[in-house]
């Protein structure tokens, strides 16, 4: 079995930043208690908006503006928790934490404290397929690995907000019709396109798609269609696509290398 680090390819440390559709949330805070339990310290945050995590799924989070403080508070909660989520605040109306500006992000790294920081950089309404606005995603410069987060469930399903966030730009980005079914080539051209998942990516950043909800009807043989498509693609810029389902333990059911190309099995 492939354990998520090893289908997401991280090993030593870095900034991990997720986009994309829906699940990102729950892939981050289920990575970094993968993370965490292997003794390396994490931190969860976002440069956007995310649901504020409960004790089962963090060990404490940290609200505060100041680089300096959450170093402070990290730094004597570490030793009891290796696994934190901070944040600038927590709006009182939905009960979201507010995230940081991307720079933020580069100070809290540089700081050394963490082996692993986890940004949820882009947001879907948890939908599970998206095209970004002109705003989004916010990738912090200091990303080393990308994750794209793409829902199979979307896949065969008509082109409407429903199930797409963004479904204009959606159209728009792939020639899809409004209505008409998203197909296996249109989920290909929403990850290798400027102006499509990755668009703003850092160029040094490893990027891999994770096509989530594998487990459902056709979903696994979809998934397998596109990572086939974008396999026959030039210069795609992607390293991986790894299939599976966010909420399986373990979730990768199946790698795709991209390059160069090779088939793993979980």
């Amino acid at each position: 079995m492939v354990s998520l680090r090893e289908g997401l390819m991280l090993e030593g440390g870095g900034v991990v930043s997720l986009v994309g559709g829906g699940g990102k949330t729950t892939l981050m805070f289920k990575l970094a208690r993968e993370l965490s339990m292997a003794g390396e310290p994490v931190l969860t945050t976002t440069t956007t908006k995310i649901f504020a995590p409960s004790s089962d799924h963090t060990g404490g989070v940290i609200l505060s503006d100041s680089v300096t403080n959450i170093l402070d508070r990290a730094g004597k909660m570490l030793d009891r928790q290796l696994h934190l989520t901070a944040a600038v605040g927590k709006l009182s109306e939905s009960g979201k934490l507010i995230g940081f500006q991307p720079d933020v992000i580069g100070e809290l790294w540089n700081a050394g404290l963490f082996q692993w920081i986890i940004v949820e950089a882009d947001g879907a309404a948890g939908k599970p397929l998206k095209a970004p606005a002109a705003h989004e995603p916010v990738i912090p410069a200091c990303t080393q690995r990308l994750v794209a987060v793409v829902g199979l469930n979307g896949v065969g399903q008509p082109l409407t907000e429903r199930l797409v966030f963004r479904h204009a730009h959606f159209a728009r980005l792939t020639g899809l019709r409004l209505g008409s079914s998203v197909t296996a080539s249109a989920i290909a051209d929403v990850l290798v396109r400027n102006e499509g998942l990755f668009k703003g990516f850092c160029p040094e950043a490893r990027r891999i798609a994770f096509f989530n909800q594998a487990d459902v009807g056709e979903n696994f043989s979809t998934g397998q269609r596109v990572a086939r498509i974008l396999s026959r693609r030039n210069n795609t810029g992607l390293t991986r696509v790894v299939i599976g389902q966010i909420l399986f333990d373990p979730p990768v059911l199946e790698v795709y290398n991209l390059d160069p190309y090779v088939i793993e099995y979980a």
